[in-house]
């Protein structure tokens, strides 16, 4: 999937003669897909290098295309909460660079909304903001403190249901909302004790289905302005 996306979104910016671009897209899927094999394997610095190379090169290379702000605005979020979360002492500082993220991310999805929505559109925008309110209390275990997971829940299925309701949703970014939401889920179940296929499987899909939205998000967005 990565290889021919690189390649599509790659032609797309060499044709507007941003090579620079390119590269940077090249280096972010490549550090997006090597990162788990080198998690823990070189010490703290050189593994908050590693986690946050992914995103804060798709937020360069949004910094670098004309009208891309908000794009490079939210990647930079997210970078941010990539690195700080492993940081130690700052998990809840990393938490709120993400949710800062969520709400850049919202209000530039809802500025771009698509036109003829439909009942059913509106109809599963209700359903993700349910899912939102109700998964912390779905995957952490009982009488366990859920109010901020909460806050953050509904900010994660807000920005996922306004990206579902923008321009962007057929162009990957919709899909993309959706991955970074089922990370968050799987983020949140393990820190509930709960964990799919072991530590190390769980590990694996936390992070591609996250780096994997992300990258579907900055495709979308920055191929449909463009």
């Amino acid at each position: 999937m990565a290889g021919p996306m690189n390649t599509a979104i790659s032609r797309h910016f060499v044709r507007f003669g941003r090579a620079d671009v390119s590269v940077l897209i090249a280096v972010s899927i490549a550090a997006g897909f090597v990162f788990p094999l080198l998690e823990g394997r070189f010490g703290l610095a050189a593994n908050l290098v590693a986690k946050g190379l992914p995103v804060a090169a798709l937020a360069l290379a949004a910094a670098l295309l004309p009208g891309q702000r908000w794009l490079a605005a939210i990647m930079a979020a997210g970078a941010a909460g990539d690195v700080l979360l492993d940081v130690p002492g700052l998990f809840y500082v990393g938490a709120g660079a993400f949710a800062v993220g969520h709400v850049i991310a919202i209000l530039f999805y809802m500025g771009r909304r698509r036109p003829g929505l439909v009942i059913p559109d509106r109809v599963a925008a209700l359903a993700l903001i349910g899912y939102g309110l109700g998964m912390p209390l779905l995957v952490m275990p009982v009488g366990a403190p859920v109010g901020a997971l909460m806050l953050y829940s509904v900010l994660l299925c807000g920005m996922a249901t306004a990206a579902l309701l923008s321009r962007f949703a057929p162009r990957w970014t919709g899909l993309g909302a959706l991955l970074f939401v089922i990370s968050d889920t799987l983020l949140i179940m393990r820190m509930g004790g709960s964990l799919v296929g072991g530590a190390g499987v769980h590990g694996l899909l936390v992070w591609y289905s996250y780096y994997l939205g992300q990258l579907l998000i900055f495709a979308g967005v920055a191929t449909a302005e463009r």
